[in-house]
Formats: C-alpha cells, sequence, structure tokens
C-alpha cells in the first residue's frame, strides 16, 4: 500500500501548490522539493532492499562486486538527475534541467568505461 502514500503525498503537494500558486507563488517550489524528499524518503526503504537483493544475487552467479557496484551507480545517478531535472522544469528553468541532463549523462558514461572496457576484453579474447 505504499502507492496509496506517495500517491497521497502527491495529490497533497499539488492542492498546496494550487493554493500557493494563486497567493504566494514564490514558494510553491519549496512544496516541490519537500514533496519530492518526501516521496523519495518513502522509498529509500525499497531502493535498499533492490540493493541488498542485486549484491545477492551477484555473489550467487560470482559476478564482481565490482560491477554491481558501478551499475548500481550509475542507476543512482539517473534516478537523481531525473529528479533534479523534473524540478527545474517546474520551477520554469529548463536550460538549467538540460545542463543537468548532459552532466548525468557524461557521468554515466565516464562511469560505465570499466565495465565497457572488460566486454572490449572479452570480445577481443573470443575473435581470433
Amino acid at each position: 500500500m505504499e502507492v496509496v502514500q506517495i500517491i497521497g503525498v502527491g495529490l497533497i503537494a499539488i492542492v498546496i501548490i494550487m493554493v500557493l500558486k494563486q497567493n504566494k507563488p514564490e514558494f510553491v517550489i519549496y512544496v516541490e522539493l519537500i514533496a519530492g524528499v518526501i516521496i523519495l524518503s518513502m522509498c529509500f526503504d525499497k531502493i535498499t532492499a533492490v540493493i541488498n537483493f542485486v549484491y545477492e544475487l551477484s555473489s550467487k552467479i560470482q559476478l564482481s562486486n565490482k560491477f554491481v557496484g558501478i551499475m548500481l551507480k550509475i542507476t543512482g545517478i539517473a534516478i537523481l538527475a531525473e529528479f533534479a531535472t523534473s524540478i527545474c522544469k517546474d520551477a520554469g528553468e529548463s536550460a538549467i534541467a538540460s545542463k543537468i541532463e548532459i552532466g548525468s549523462k557524461v557521468l554515466i558514461v565516464t562511469t560505465s568505461i570499466p565495465i565497457i572496457s572488460s566486454l572490449l576484453e572479452i570480445i577481443l579474447k573470443v575473435l581470433p
């Protein structure tokens, strides 16, 4: 039933935002930020469970924890960048949002270099 709680927080935030837009529009961004942080914190236990499951699964199939850590880091970068981009777009700052998107993509590519190089090494070993 966590989804009901998340939806509830979102709907309450929307009602507060609609009221604030009429009276104090400068406070809308703060409500959006607070609602986003509350929703992310509500998901933290589930995220932790997924991370533990992935590490447990990787140990069973003898996958390097280094690669699992990199993949989880990439996923975290993508989630946080999407959150920040959405906040910026809601605030009317699409230029900053696009810079965050570009920066996060660069970080994802640079973070994935060890995985890419390992894959290339495997491919080169297979090829004659």
